[in-house]
């Protein structure tokens, strides 16, 4: 029955996107030809290595294991026993829906030209995986050096499925599924497949002069999606929390995280898979891949014991869920900076972001009153914001940061502008993000409240999404 409902609406939704993007198909197709063949005619002979393949194969694997079963062990622990089903299941069914819209055309409006829209979104001619192939390939951050496209197709997938099911920890217990889904659908559409253009579009090495999206064309870097995916994630998460409103009883009832077993154990999988996260954002398996590696090492170390610093000092206790929040924040600040910033300069980040996340958490949180289930806002949101801006310090190679490469020199030197110059790039890009994402996700909520409704009656509400929801229980006494 709930099916039927949605169908008319979906249908509805799904022609004013085609509407919406009707101009971006069509500057796609005025300057898709010209741009194929002068990139033919420019574009060096490709060295395909297997061991960067292996790596990149691996690592889309490790990031996979980060959504299911981490985040969804992380999320159900965080909840209530009632609700611990829901939550597996909404990070899982999100999974599996960005994954088809990714391929669908989501690879697409991130990854191509998208004509004179190209600042914002890229175009429709890889819809459907048009022209990708076993013989496509996609440039590395070396010239000449490339993995198949394939292989970039399936690492990038991985980013847009656990993007959305990061959002949901903000207003779990409460949200209904159907909800949960038409939002994650036109949330990647309108928010997530715009930013990662924005972010992260360019011709590569080979091409460097090329078009790019708005913010990579600011200057700002941005290693494995601090903006792309926290920022964007916890600013979506914080909107949607204030919209679906707060749960049944809160402040008011024990609504304390049902199993910090599993919590521990989703975050230490978030932790294994997110060496795939930072070091496979390399693209190669090289020393840059290492850097990466031990960035995310040390930093969430450094989190975690700077988290229980701060909790022993301001409650006389250092917690598992706060050690596990402090290795949530230090995987958040660093996945920016990963490849560019040294050792020293990732553990300096990871001291210092804990304070401030733990400040968001239990001081603003409680001031303001809005009921972020799972903190996404808090650890995600302005961890990756502090992330974003520290990257423009420590990249600095005075300060042990590997530089930003210049491939406009014949040697691809290493260079930086100077902390000003690159922190505000940095800010800039921050600032586009918070905006794109927050007002995007408000006017989406309100989109799907309509269609759908966003919140359970309260009755379900208090007997618990996984019956309510899904007829079946995470338990049974």
């Amino acid at each position: 029955m709930s099916d039927f409902k949605l169908s008319t609406p979906l249908g509805r939704i799904g022609t004013a996107a085609a509407a919406f993007f009707a101009p971006v198909v069509a500057f796609a197709q005025e300057t898709a030809p010209a741009a194929t063949e002068a990139a033919a005619a420019a574009a060096p002979a490709m060295t395909v290595d297997k061991g960067d393949t292996t790596w990149m194969l691996l690592s889309s694997i490790l990031v996979l294991l980060m959504i299911v079963p981490g985040l969804a062990l992380f999320y159900g622990g965080l909840v209530r026993a009632k609700n611990m089903l829901s939550v597996l299941m909404q990070v899982m069914m999100i999974a599996a829906v960005a994954m088809i819209v990714w391929v669908t055309y989501g690879y697409s409006l991130a990854f191509t030209d998208g004509g004179s829209l190209n600042s914002f979104v890229g175009g429709f001619s890889k819809v459907f995986l048009a022209g990708v192939d076993t013989t496509t390939l996609s440039e590395s951050f070396s010239k000449g050096v490339a993995i198949p496209e394939l292989v970039f197709v399936c690492f990038q997938m991985t980013f847009a499925a656990i993007t959305p099911a990061l959002i949901v920890g903000a207003f779990a217990e409460r949200i209904k599924f159907s909800a949960v889904i038409l939002f994650t659908i036109l949330w990647l559409t309108f928010v997530y497949f715009p930013m990662a253009h924005m972010v992260w579009f360019w011709g590569g090495p080979s091409a460097y002069d090329g078009p790019t999206g708005l913010i990579f064309g600011f200057g700002a870097i941005d290693f494995a999606g601090g903006t792309v995916v926290h920022i964007n994630a916890g600013i979506a998460g914080l909107v949607g929390a204030i919209m679906v409103g707060k749960r049944v009883g809160f402040g008011k009832d024990m609504m304390a995280p049902h199993s910090m077993t599993l919590t521990m154990v989703g975050a230490s999988l978030l932790w294994v898979g997110w060496f795939g996260f930072n070091a496979g954002s390399n693209l190669e398996s090289n020393a840059y891949a290492a850097l990466a590696m031990i960035n995310t090492f040390v930093a969430t170390a450094a989190a975690i014991v700077s988290w229980s610093l701060v909790e022993t000092y301001g409650r006389g206790k250092a917690s598992m869920l706060g050690a596990a929040s402090g290795a949530v924040a230090g995987l958040v600040v660093i996945t920016p900076a990963a490849g560019f910033v040294g050792p020293m300069g990732a553990i300096v980040m990871g001291l210092v972001v804990s304070p401030i996340c733990y400040f968001f958490v239990s001081t603003v949180k409680n001031k303001f009153g809005y009921d972020d289930t799972a903190d996404v806002f808090g650890v995600h949101g302005i961890g990756g914001i502090v992330g974003a801006l520290l990257t423009g310090v420590f990249v600095n190679p005075a300060l042990g940061g590997a530089g930003i490469v210049d491939y406009s020199t014949a040697d691809f030197a290493a260079s930086y502008a100077g902390t000003a110059t690159q922190v505000w790039a940095q800010f800039k890009g921050v600032i586009v993000t918070l905006l794109w994402s927050g007002i995007g996700s408000a006017i989406l909520y309100k989109i799907v409240d309509l269609v759908v409704g966003l919140r359970v009656v309260t009755e379900a509400e208090r007997e618990g999404l996984d019956l309510s929801s899904h007829g079946e229980a995470a338990y049974h006494s």
